[in-house]
């Protein structure tokens, strides 16, 4: 099969590459407007199963001799910026049809996608596909609702938003289409009406917690226009609300390009697209945080019985993967057409032709985790919740010691520090006395607002309180001792339940990171019993705390929690367990 790029050598043309040229039965044409460009990407991509041709196009030249050159039998146009095409924005889309060469593209306009339709009819009769909106939005988001909205009889609000990574790189283009719109109306429905929004002036928080992993850090989100805004109002014709962000990082960074497109908004500027190179510039080299991303997409709907229904999926993409998803969609449409199962003729944006299985499956061998969670108001025990889908995947003895309000007993062995500074730490936490083989006791209190966690260690005994967190600490596990309170992570891996320190502060006043204790400490099931291991230190002090035990649940308990530790860092990213 002969494949056409146009872009190919550019920002997702280029991970459209990486992602197929290991399948032999492809001839991947890589073109845009330097051969010199096309020859030299071929060249750095080494030796591919795939065969990669370097070629020139220009989608502004004569297309109908250029693809009557080339002869191939699927286009996907992954240049863009698809805001700027112009009066002749579907010349492409035309010159395929005419030739009877399927088409794809990328396009991230929501005007640009929704007038692919016109060119229905056309399609279907020279029998080729021409699918628009081959990313992440809308063809994502349209598939994890259709899973999310299982059992509903109708949607109410679709919410989503991108996260990506500071050091995904952005292309040209993409920030070519973001100045392009910044600042002016789109349209979306709002409130059960057609509505103006204003990308990038407006905003929400939100946190993206794949059940079990940690989470990517509270978000800031702005309105971007894209696909779904028209695409999923047409699946979903009942739904009063769909609005889809965008999350760059840095924050700092992001709240410059807002208060930019608000110039755009209250009419001081006309545009911000004389400013791209620079916003581009901006984006690529001033990039500092975490090398990761991720995707929300939320949904509030009814069940037949008219009960409210709230669910949320949530993916993470850890280091140099998630760039790769936007362009995911193609390879499925592509995978699925190399095994004989073309998508049907006809024209329109691609929300059908790739499900989440799909998509799945492409995750599957990356550093890609996604997972639901049921947000519907009701009552949950708090790890429970938390964890979200995650939760029955730890073993039987950790999950009874965090399901409700009793009592658990065992045996445990404590280390202290000998410095001044960690003797100091040890006191003011209120950890026990160095020993072996002590007697353990914990009592948890569970009320409507988190749990008091009372431990007793011989005849020492100190106490906690958990709570879930909200704000900044959305979706973290919040422990306050004192004037301390650290929100953590709740972490599966394999049959350990751990916890990673995310924020700490004092009488509510966040603190660094690089202040806070360091932490080893895990939950873990050794010979059917439940198991602890903490160790407690501090640069500055070392060793201030080392224990490990067993607890099993004291006869006549209905159900069993768990105890906790002070919150600590092993690094600005730190590993911690809630242990006694």
């Amino acid at each position: 099969m002969k494949l056409l790029i146009v872009g190919g050598y550019g920002t997702f043309g280029g991970r459209i590459v990486q992602l197929l040229e290991n399948e032999p039965r492809l001839e991947l044409i890589i073109a845009g407007r330097s051969l010199a460009k096309a020859a030299a990407y071929c060249r750095g991509r080494g030796d591919t199963k795939a065969r990669l041709v370097p070629a020139v196009f220009d989608r502004d030249g004569d297309l109908a001799a250029q693809l009557a050159d080339m002869r191939p039998d699927i286009v996907v146009d992954a240049s863009g910026p698809f805001q700027a095409y112009g009066e002749g924005r579907y010349r492409l889309i035309e010159a395929c049809i005419d030739a009877r060469i399927h088409y794809l593209d990328l396009a991230d306009g929501s005007e640009f996608v929704a007038g692919v339709s016109a060119f229905d009819a056309a399609a279907r009769a020279a029998g080729v596909m021409v699918l628009s909106g081959v990313s992440s939005f809308p063809v994502l988001t349209a598939a994890v609702v259709r899973r999310l909205s299982a059992g509903m009889a109708r949607i109410d609000t679709i919410r989503g938003g991108i996260a990506p990574s500071p050091f995904a790189g952005v292309g040209e283009n993409v920030i070519r289409a973001i100045a392009s719109y910044a600042g002016r109306p789109v349209r979306l429905v709002r409130g059960g009406k057609p509505a103006k929004g204003y990308p990038l002036t407006e905003q929400m928080r939100y946190t993206i917690a794949p059940p079990g992993r940690v989470p990517v850090r509270n978000t800031l989100f702005s309105l971007v226009d894209v696909p779904d805004l028209r695409a999923l109002q047409a699946l979903w014709p009942e739904a009063k609300t769909i609005w889809m962000g965008a999350g760059p990082v840095p924050e700092v960074l992001h709240g410059a390009l807002i208060g930019l497109a608000w110039l755009v908004r209250i009419g001081l500027i006309r545009s911000l697209s004389p400013l791209a190179s620079l916003m581009h510039w901006a984006t690529n080299r001033r990039s500092w945080g975490e090398h990761r991303g991720g995707m929300f997409v939320a949904v509030e709907g009814a069940d037949e019985a008219g009960r409210p229904i709230k669910r949320s999926w949530h993916l993470l993409a850890e280091g140099d993967d998630g760039p790769l998803i936007p362009s995911m969609a193609v390879e499925a449409i592509l995978r699925k057409a190399l095994a004989g199962r073309m998508p049907a003729p006809g024209a329109r944006a691609a929300v059908h032709d790739v499900e989440l299985e799909d998509y799945e499956a492409l995750f599957a061998g990356k550093t890609i985790h996604a997972g639901f969670r049921d947000d519907t108001d009701k009552a949950k025990a708090l790890y429970p919740d938390l964890l979200g889908d995650a939760w029955t995947d730890l073993p039987a003895e950790i999950r009874a010691m965090h399901e409700g309000a009793a009592l658990a007993q065992g045996r445990a062995s404590v280390e202290r520090g000998g410095g001044m500074l960690s003797r100091l730490a040890a006191r003011l936490i209120g950890f026990p006395s160095a020993g072996t083989d002590i007697p353990v006791k914990v009592r948890f209190d569970i009320g409507a607002d988190g749990e008091t966690w009372t431990r007793t260690f011989g005849a020492h005994r100190f106490s906690s309180r958990q709570f879930a967190g909200r704000g900044r600490s959305q979706r973290l596990l919040c422990e306050r001792f004192g004037p301390l309170t650290f929100a953590m992570a709740l972490v599966v891996d394999e049959n350990r339940l751990r916890l990673a320190l995310r924020r700490w502060s004092f009488l509510g006043l966040p603190l660094p990171m690089w202040l806070c204790p360091r932490s080893n400490a895990y939950e873990t099931v050794e010979d059917g019993r439940f198991r602890f291991h903490v160790e407690i230190s501090h640069p500055a002090a070392g060793l201030i705390v080392r224990y490990r035990g067993w607890l099993v649940p004291s006869q006549g308990s209905s159900t069993v929690g768990s105890p906790a530790v002070a919150p600590s860092s092993r690094q600005p990213e730190a590993v911690h367990s809630v242990q006694p």
